[in-house]
């Protein structure tokens, strides 16, 4: 007999079976709010992010024929913001998917050594990623962003990489305190930041309270600031200084969060549980 030729009484069994893991799927989705969050995260950044960028090419028809530079120097500027989020993330969670976070701290292995550690990785992987890229930038748009920033892209690349781990940290904390079923916030996370970091359109785009939000990130500064050279030609120093200021904020909170979720963690015997 194959398997399409099933007796009434197998369907029932096989429907039966169907139907017990369709339930631990949804049970499993409704014990964790971070896939619940998920189903519905993607759609509206989307519709936020292209919403604010369609309202700004609407009034200024004209930006993509005179800046194509800002289009190219805000999506290699985004990706290290988001590698150096990433990174952080992604070496954290290897040790977990691994299950081998219980048996780094049985070493003398120290909290803040890991986090050194966590961040050295996620710079040399985000220069991994992002070095080729400009050069391809180059080779196929005739782009170079090292000549249309100059020397402040230094100052932007510290920027955004400091910002992606105080985030990266943030995350790997709440990983590790929820378990697994929260590791799609490793992914997710800086894309909320998307919108209202003025990458491709300036905040004046956005409404007026969610400008004042806007004005809470590193990364809005950067952005800002790259369209001033880029645009007017003009380096702004108040706006680097703004945007290292609330880097020095960011990595302070990112770090303590971490340190403080790993803790708990580590009082509630979750070290050697790193599961759902």
């Amino acid at each position: 007999m194959t398997g399409w030729e099933q007796t009434p009484n197998s369907f029932s069994a096989s429907a039966g079976r169907v139907y017990a893991l369709v339930m631990r799927y949804t049970y499993l989705l409704k014990g964790s709010w971070p896939r619940l969050i998920e189903l519905g995260y993607w759609p509206t950044v989307q519709v936020c992010l292209w919403g604010f960028m369609t309202i700004f090419l609407a009034q200024h028809t004209n930006y993509v024929a005179q800046a194509f530079g800002v289009l190219m120097s805000a999506v290699l500027l985004w990706d290290i913001l988001f590698r150096g989020q990433i990174g952080v993330a992604i070496c954290f969670m290897e040790e977990m998917w691994s299950r081998n976070i219980g048996h780094l701290f049985v070493s003398p292995l120290r909290t803040y050594e890991m986090i050194i550690a966590l961040l050295v990785m996620s710079g040399i992987r985000t220069l991994i990623g992002i070095i080729p890229a400009t050069f391809f930038a180059y080779a196929f748009f005739d782009y170079s962003i090292y000549a249309g920033l100059g020397l402040a892209l230094v100052g932007f690349f510290l920027g955004l990489l400091i910002m992606g781990w105080a985030i990266g940290l943030l995350v790997s904390g709440i990983i590790l305190r929820y378990g697994l079923g929260a590791e799609s916030l490793a992914w997710v996370t800086v894309f909320a930041l998307a919108p209202i970091s003025g990458i491709w359109y300036p905040v004046s785009v956005l409404p007026d309270w969610l400008q004042t939000i806007a004005y809470t990130l590193p990364s809005t500064y950067i952005f800002e600031g790259m369209r001033a050279i880029l645009i007017d030609g003009a380096f702004r120093t108040d706006l680097m200084v703004k945007a290292f200021a609330l880097d020095a904020v960011y990595i302070g909170l990112g770090a303590y969060a971490f340190i403080a979720l790993f803790e708990r963690a580590r009082r509630e015997g979750q070290l050697l549980q790193t599961g759902e």
